[in-house]
């Protein structure tokens, strides 16, 4: 019997050999080195596809997280991979053992130039790799008002894993390793695509050059505390409302049309979060599984969550994107459509300095604003992100714990 076995292996081997070099080729699956060129920065990334025909699909990756396509296909040679809650697609031609196409995005700009190759191992001395694990502070001056940054940083040996936290949410996770003096690191999971380089300087500080652009200065947060430097904004402070013993007021049509209001019976003595949002926004698709299931928890006890969703005007008369970006994530709650990103402050004229995407309002069953909270830390920022969810799940529970005022029972 094992003479027999043997036998048909090496057969099936004799087969395989023999298979003209395009045939065996054909299959995709496997791991990827790619790169997207974005305003002349090449941004290298991870990419795992699998399957043939029309069963083929592609994953990005942003950290421990896949990003994987909703259709595709591999035929002929072809490859063309579609992410429907960012309305985008990934078109490639295999030749030569290498993919080249382009990443189009819609109504988002110009297509990414794209390629890859097979993914080849790489080992990294770490002899001499300095230690840059933890906290840093970068100073900036930001267009949202923001003093200082928070840079996240994970290390083992040579290969450094880190998140740039703003404001508004995170940088989705940025991978790479130490050479030449300076550590290389990427993210590209089919949006916010970043190339980041960290420099340890002599004094003990990091350059920091995002895409090429002018260097920031990176400090060991503990460092500039006791320096006295600016801190990264408290989300939980930076955005506000006008007159907090006003209800906040909405009123903007659903995907179907219909106009949703905030007096309508269903949020009538309810707890309320309502979310700034937009399909297009990368830290948005960071929150919407947070708030799904914050939903799917507590919409017995009380719970409503309106999502106030700002799209370009395309999407606006036809929101396919949108439509996928709920598909995406289980949203089960009201979807709005209340205009333009643009028309951002003229839709919401009650909150003072909006301008991040997202930003949550919380509201208690009276319909009052108690607490907003500016963007969504995503898992790339480790325990910043779970820190949210637990201080925005026992916001919740409070609120709920509330009773509704008596002309509302």
């Amino acid at each position: 019997m094992k003479t027999k076995v043997s036998g048909l292996v090496v057969a099936v081997l004799i087969a395989l050999v023999s298979l003209p070099a395009p045939a065996r080729a054909q299959s995709l699956n496997g791991l990827w080195d790619a790169t997207v060129i974005v305003n002349n920065v090449e941004i290298p990334f991870r990419l795992e596809l699998a399957g043939n025909g029309s069963a083929a699909k592609g994953s990005f990756f942003n950290g421990d997280e896949k990003v994987t396509s909703t259709t595709g296909s591999f035929e002929n040679g072809a490859l063309v991979l579609s992410f429907d809650e960012y309305e985008t697609k990934l078109e490639a031609t295999l030749k030569d053992g290498r993919l080249e196409g382009q990443y189009s995005r819609s109504t988002r700009g110009a297509p990414y130039p794209f390629q890859a190759k097979r993914f080849t191992p790489t080992t990294v001395d770490a002899a001499n790799v300095p230690s840059i694990a933890g906290l840093w502070n970068v100073q900036v001056k930001s267009s949202k008002g923001e003093s200082a940054w928070q840079l996240i940083v994970r290390q083992s040996g040579g290969e450094v894993s880190a998140a740039i936290l703003r404001v508004d949410g995170d940088t989705g996770a940025l991978t790479g390793t130490f050479a030449n003096g300076k550590f290389v690191l990427s993210h590209f999971s089919g949006a916010r695509p970043l190339r980041l380089e960290l420099t340890p300087q002599a004094d003990g500080t990091l350059a920091v050059v995002q895409n090429r652009d002018n260097p920031l200065t990176a400090m060991r947060s503990d460092v500039a505390r006791a320096k006295g430097l600016p801190e990264p904004s408290d989300p939980s402070r930076f955005t506000s409302v006008k007159d907090p013993t006003e209800p906040l007021r909405f009123s903007f049509p659903d995907l179907n049309g219909k106009i949703v209001s905030n007096t309508d019976d269903r949020f009538r003595g309810k707890v309320v979060i309502v979310s700034i949002s937009g399909s297009w926004c990368p830290n948005c698709h960071d929150e919407a599984p947070f708030l799904a299931e914050l939903y799917r928890k507590y919409r017995g006890q009380g719970l409503e969550i309106v999502s106030l969703s700002f799209e370009e005007a395309a999407q606006l008369k036809n929101p396919t994107r949108l439509r996928a970006f709920n598909k995406r994530y289980g949203i089960e709650y009201t979807v709005l459509l209340p205009g333009e990103p643009k028309e951002l402050t003229e839709k919401v004229p009650q909150a003072v300095n909006l301008s991040s995407f997202p930003t949550t309002f919380y509201l208690g069953r009276d319909g009052r604003v108690r607490g907003v909270h500016a963007g969504f830390p995503g898992a790339a920022s480790g325990k910043f992100h779970q820190e949210a969810k637990n201080e925005i799940t026992a916001d919740v529970e409070r609120l709920l714990a509330e009773r509704p005022p008596t002309s509302q029972q």
